[in-house]
C-alpha cells in the first residue's frame, strides 16, 4: 500500500504520517530522511522531526539521492520525508539525477514501493503562491509538480492535512484498521 501525504509548510502533514505508520501495527519501521543538513534552519528541522518520532520506533535512513537503493525488510513500513527535498537534492547535489530527476525519483519510488509492505511519502504544497521565481526555481516545481502528480496516481490513498485536519482526496474509507484521524 502506498500513501501520499500532502499540505502546506507547518499543517501537520509530519504528524499525521507518522501516526498512519504507527496505525500499520508492529512491523519494522524506517524512516527516510532526505533533507540534506546544510545550514542551521536544517539542523534545527532535522532535530525537531528525531523528537517527534523518537517513541515511535523508527529506524532512521538518512537518504538525500537514489532514494531506491537500501535493502529493507519486505514486512515493513516505510515513511519518506519529505519528496520536496529529495527532488532538490537530485536536482542540485553532486551526485544527484540532475536533467534526469523526474524519472530518477519515480524510478526510486517504485522500487521502494516493491521492498515494503506500506509506505507513506510526505510532499509539500508550495503551488498556490502564484509568485514569479527564477529560472532554477521554476525547474524545481516543474519537477516536483510533475513528480506529485505521477506519485498520486501510483498511490492507493492520497490526503491532503489542512490545519491539522487531513482530507482523503483519493482512496477507499474502509482501510483496515481505520484512520489514525
Amino acid at each position: 500500500m502506498m500513501v501520499l501525504v500532502t499540505g502546506g509548510s507547518g499543517s501537520g502533514k509530519s504528524a499525521f504520517a507518522e501516526e498512519m505508520i504507527v496505525s500499520f501495527g508492529k512491523k519494522k519501521r524506517y524512516y527516510f530522511a532526505t533533507m540534506y543538513p546544510y545550514d542551521e534552519e536544517s539542523h534545527k528541522r532535522i532535530l525537531r522531526h528525531r523528537k517527534m518520532r523518537e517513541d515511535k520506533d523508527f529506524q532512521t535512513v538518512e537518504q538525500f539521492v537514489d532514494i531506491g537503493k537500501p535493502e529493507l525488510v519486505r514486512e515493513s513500513c516505510a515513511l519518506l520525508e519529505c519528496m520536496s527535498n529529495l527532488v532538490a537534492n537530485e536536482m542540485f547535489l553532486p551526485g544527484g539525477a540532475g536533467a534526469d530527476c523526474v524519472p530518477a525519483v519515480e524510478r526510486g519510488i517504485r522500487a521502494l514501493k516493491e521492498k515494503v509492505s506500506h509506505l507513506v511519502i510526505v510532499t509539500n504544497e508550495i503551488f498556490s503562491e502564484g509568485l514569479i521565481y527564477g529560472d532554477g526555481t521554476d525547474l524545481y516545481m516543474k519537477n516536483l509538480g510533475e513528480i506529485n502528480a505521477s506519485l498520486a496516481r501510483m498511490a492507493d490513498e492520497v490526503y491532503e492535512v489542512v490545519y491539522g485536519i487531513p482530507i482523503m482526496l483519493k482512496g477507499n474509507f474502509a482501510r483496515k484498521g481505520g484512520h489514525p484521524r
